[in-house]
């Protein structure tokens, strides 16, 4: 089964390499040449476009910035024809990207006129569980596409979760990735209190790590630089997930928020303290380089 593959960033990447290591003859497109020869370094065969990538294919998966990325590639840009224009019927879409619901929504209505099964399934799990393959699925989607995808999912991630129709991954995403901003913004608050009192970081961490304010960020990715070999604050808040990334997501938070008339002080908030860390300079570092905004010097 050819698989093309429409992304190879910092998540798209490892996760295409996991599906070449797993046996299945992939083909990937990235805008980014680097990002590109990186993969073909690995074995993975890469295409001179994502039309030429996705010729032949039973399976499209694509992991893209945002929605406006996902609509021009799949819906056509005024300049040129989408990508659903030359798919064949029976086709198995799967964006990982996420995005806005309604636009998965829209994506996939045009791609249900073309008889392709589409599911939208964002992930959760950082850069590590990219290269681990632990990522966590959460899809929107007929049930009988979201089999159809199960083996492949399954190479690239270790939860995966049927959360309704299209458009439901997404905002299961944004609710998780709210989250994942408030608990990042309140960690860095509370390492930076203890450090500016005197105390040793590593050890405040493994303190709230072990208590009742535990979470991701202390368990996997923390943001003081030197506590966690491997986490981004670590490598100069380099890789990862990115500063405008998560602002992006905030955003398509409070944009929800808004239609559904839900209330989330705390997310608008945390979407403030973002943009403000953006402006400032950060957009594309780690997210976890919030820390900087309340830690002295």
């Amino acid at each position: 089964m050819h698989i093309a593959f429409i992304g190879l960033g910092n998540m798209g990447g490892p996760m295409a390499l996991n599906l070449h290591k797993a046996g299945y003859s992939v083909r990937g497109f990235d805008l980014s040449k680097p990002a590109c020869d990186k993969l073909a370094a690995e074995g993975l065969v890469i295409a001179p476009s994502a039309a030429e990538a996705a010729q032949g294919a039973a399976v499209v998966i694509s992991m893209l910035p945002a929605s406006p990325h996902v609509e021009a590639l799949f819906l056509g840009d005024g300049r040129a024809p989408g990508l659903l224009a030359a798919l064949s019927a029976g086709t198995l879409v799967i964006d990982s990207s996420t995005i806005a619901a309604a636009t998965s929504r829209k994506v996939a209505e045009a791609a249900a006129a073309r008889q392709i099964d589409f599911i939208d399934a964002p992930v959760s799990g950082g850069t590590g569980g990219a290269i681990a393959g632990t990522l966590t699925f959460m899809v929107g989607g007929e049930a009988a596409a979201l089999e159809r995808a199960r083996p492949l999912l399954e190479k690239m991630g270790s939860n995966i979760f049927h959360a309704g129709a299209v458009g439901a991954g997404q905002t299961a995403k944004i609710c998780n990735n709210m989250l994942l901003g408030i608990l990042m913004a309140g960690t860095s608050e509370a390492i930076a209190l203890g450090v500016a009192n005197g105390l040793d970081p590593k050890v405040l961490s493994e303190i709230m790590r072990r208590s009742s304010g535990g979470n991701w960020a202390l368990e996997k990715y923390n943001p003081w630089p030197g506590v966690m070999e491997n986490a981004p604050a670590s490598k100069g808040y380099a890789g990862g997930f990115g500063t405008d990334l998560m602002l992006k997501d905030l955003g398509l938070a409070q944009e929800n928020a808004t239609a559904v008339k839900a209330a989330t002080p705390l997310g608008g908030l945390v979407r403030g303290l973002y943009a403000a860390h953006s402006l400032a300079g950060y957009g594309a570092q780690d997210f976890s380089s919030i820390i900087k905004l309340v830690a002295k010097g």
